[in-house]
């Protein structure tokens, strides 16, 4: 169907909310967001008013001198976003979307639930463990763990399950985190399976928080910090507790702090999406960072190739994407470090216990360890490609 200067469009129902810079435009029955700047939100307000496209086109070009003014390009976009209803009196079938709001999900939690976790005196409660956590790690530095705290047993086998245990059951209360601060906002949530880089991560759908206004959405953005927080502080507390402890306790405790702490410093491994980087974006007003931020990165580094696109970054956003970048190496450099420090040490030192296994018979436990060991192993490595396949055949 065309689309000329002389057409009048009527949209999908939308809704319109201020941002820090832009504005935030959510096509209510399929749940989907999208960040506009003003001129954009202005046409859009003409468009419902029933003015032609080169109607608005003449006023906007007057209004905004500056601005290169496209309607036509403007309404193709809108078309592809599918927020196109009516065309010069013709209906538009939307064949592509399919409505978020068909899978709510944690419904049955109460929103009185959420708020108990989620309130002010709550908040501030989760900042005071900050501090204590942060304050005990610096005045005892043997709580700070180090990366043989997960091998609490000789056997191989034993240490991956009571790691990946403690993993499940930490990285579900982190999660519920995040649906608990959902639920208190009475907005739904589901739990999906996802990967960054080699972990194998569960994920909250929160897509929805584009519902509430910035502070708010970093309440929910931070939320699953906030109970790594709890969990850390029971650990590190424990550890004081059973300071000359040998039972198995003290030893599981020891495996809490490392993936506790090695989980809050990958948070900050910004250049990935995760929670923290949702928070710089919402703190700066500035959306698609990642995305702007690998395209400067790209264009000032000469031996990555690039296909040259038009510049996606608004005005006034050129300095965040920049900082970004800057937290964005930073992020590179910790990953490296938990690689250096942690994950090649952990892996060359089981390799290390369980070679010795395979050159005993088949009729011995080291034998079996290192067996079973590796199939764990091998297991991870399969779910993992299956999350990388999912990942790439939706796009």
């Amino acid at each position: 169907m065309d689309i000329t200067l002389f057409s009048n469009l009527t949209l999908v129902p939308i809704n319109i909310r201020k941002e820090k810079i832009h504005f935030i435009v959510e096509d209510i029955n399929s749940g989907e967001f999208y960040e506009m700047p003003e001129i954009c939100i202005e046409a859009i307000d003409l468009i419902n008013n029933g003015h032609s496209l080169g109607d608005i086109e003449q006023r906007m070009k007057v209004k905004y001198p500056e601005e290169e003014v496209d309607l036509l390009d403007f309404a193709k976009q809108l078309l592809n976003l599918e927020l196109i209803a009516i065309i010069d009196g013709k209906e538009i079938v939307s064949k592509q979307k399919e409505n978020k709001k068909a899978h709510p999900g944690f419904l049955w939690i109460s929103p009185k639930v959420g708020k108990f976790f989620f309130n002010k005196v709550a908040l501030f409660f989760y900042v005071i463990l900050f501090i204590l956590n942060t304050f005990l790690l610096v005045s005892h530095p043997n709580l700070f763990p180090h990366y043989q705290d997960i091998f609490i047993s000789n056997y191989m086998v034993l240490n991956i399950i009571a790691f990946l245990v403690l993993t499940f059951c930490s990285v579900i209360v982190h999660e519920f985190g995040h649906i608990l601060a959902m639920r208190a906002q009475d907005l739904s949530t589901k739990l999906n399976v996802g990967h960054r880089l080699f972990l194998i991560v569960f994920e909250s759908d929160i897509s929805t928080v584009w519902k509430l206004p910035s502070k708010e959405r970093n309440i929910i953005y931070t939320a699953g910090l906030c109970f790594d927080m709890v969990i850390l502080f029971f650990a590190l507390i424990s550890q004081l507790i059973f300071v000359s402890g040998s039972g198995i306790f003290p030893r599981l405790m020891y495996v809490v702090v490392l993936n506790t702490v090695l989980r809050i410093v990958y948070q900050c491994c910004i250049y990935m999406k995760t929670d923290l980087y949702y928070v710089f974006e919402s703190i700066t007003g500035c959306y698609n960072l990642m995305e702007n931020a690998q395209q400067m990165i790209r264009r000032r580094l000469p031996f990555i190739k690039t296909i040259e696109t038009k510049d996606s970054v608004f005005e006034g956003e050129k300095k965040t994407v920049f900082t970004y970048s800057l937290f964005y190496f930073v992020g590179v450099v910790l990953t490296i470090s938990l690689f250096a420090f942690f994950y090649i040490p952990q892996l060359l030192f089981a390799v290390k216990k369980i070679i010795p296994g395979f050159l005993e018979g088949s009729t011995s436990l080291p034998f079996w360890d290192a067996t079973l060991f590796s199939l764990q192993i091998l297991i991870g490595l399969a779910l993992l490609l299956y999350s990388w396949r999912k990942k790439y055949l939706q796009r």
